[in-house]
C-alpha cells in the first residue's frame, strides 16, 4: 500500500510540474510573441489617441496615457465635454460631466480595480510572481468557434483574469475578469485584435468591452495612432489640488 501510494504522489507531483511548467512557457510565449521582455521594459510611456463607439451608435474621442510605473489617466470626449479616469500611483481620481458632475472625485478602492490592471504597463503576467500574482493554464477553450489558450491570471488582491491566446501567434484575443466587490462578483470581458508593432512591441489597436453576459452593451475603441516613449506630465496623472486634502485625510 505505501509504496503505490509514494508512486501515485510522484506521478501527481510530476503531472503538477509539468503544467506549472506549461504556465510558464505560455506567458514566456506571450512575451515573445509581443516582441520581448527587452523591448516591453523600455516602454517609459504610452500615448493612446483614437474613437470609441458605444451602444446606440454614437462616437466619441477616446485617449489613454500611461507613464511608469503605474500612472494612468483614460479621457473620452464627446460635445465639447471631456470625461476623465486616472491613477498617479497612490490615488485615483475622476472627472464626469456626463453625469451633471463637472468637479473631479475621487474614486473609491472598487472603483479603481479596472484603472489598475490598465495602469501595469507591461501587464500583469510580466514578472507575476513579483507583483504577487499567480498563473494557471487552463488548457484549450474557443473564442468565437477559434481555438484558443487559457491562462487564468489571479491577482494579488484576489481578483481573477482569464486570458484568452491565439495558439498561432500567443497574443491575447480575449480577457475576462470577475472583481469579487463586497461579496458579489462583477464580470467584465475584452475582445482584442488589430495588432500592429509600435517600436518593435504588439498592440491590439481595437478593443472591444463591456459586461460579459451581455454584449449588446460593449463599446469597441479603435486607435488611430499609439506612440510609445513621449513626454507626459506627472501633473497630468496628479490628482487635482482641491481634492488633495481629502485624499489624505
Amino acid at each position: 500500500m505505501g509504496h503505490r501510494w509514494c508512486v501515485a504522489l510522484l506521478v501527481l507531483g510530476t503531472s503538477l510540474f509539468a503544467f506549472s511548467q506549461t504556465a510558464d512557457e505560455l506567458v514566456n510565449k506571450n512575451i515573445a510573441a509581443k516582441g520581448g521582455i527587452d523591448k516591453i521594459k523600455a516602454i517609459q510611456t504610452i500615448r493612446m489617441t483614437g474613437k470609441v463607439i458605444f451602444p446606440g451608435g454614437f462616437r466619441a474621442l477616446a485617449g489613454q496615457e500611461n507613464q511608469r510605473p503605474d500612472s494612468i489617466r483614460q479621457t473620452f470626449t464627446l460635445q465639447g465635454m471631456t470625461a476623465v479616469q486616472a491613477y498617479d500611483g497612490t490615488d485615483g481620481w475622476q472627472i464626469q460631466p456626463f453625469g451633471g458632475k463637472k468637479d473631479p472625485q475621487l474614486l473609491g478602492e472598487d472603483d479603481l480595480r479596472d484603472l489598475l490592471v490598465d495602469a501595469d504597463i507591461e501587464g500583469p503576467m510580466v514578472d507575476y510572481k513579483a507583483k504577487g500574482n499567480t498563473v494557471e493554464y487552463l488548457g484549450h477553450d474557443t473564442v468565437d468557434g477559434d481555438d484558443a489558450l487559457r491562462l487564468k491570471v489571479t491577482l494579488k488582491n484576489g481578483d481573477i483574469l482569464y486570458y484568452y491566446l491565439d495558439p498561432d501567434t500567443f497574443l491575447e484575443i480575449r480577457r475576462e475578469a470577475q472583481e469579487f466587490i463586497r461579496g458579489s462578483v462583477k464580470e467584465n470581458a475584452s475582445e482584442m485584435g488589430s495588432y500592429k508593432a509600435v517600436n518593435g512591441v504588439m498592440f491590439p489597436f481595437s478593443v472591444s468591452s463591456g459586461p460579459k453576459n451581455d454584449i449588446t452593451s460593449w463599446q469597441t475603441v479603435t486607435f488611430d495612432k499609439i506612440e510609445v516613449n513621449v513626454p507626459l506630465e506627472k501633473s497630468d496623472f496628479a490628482v487635482p489640488a482641491l481634492l488633495k486634502k481629502d485624499a489624505h485625510k
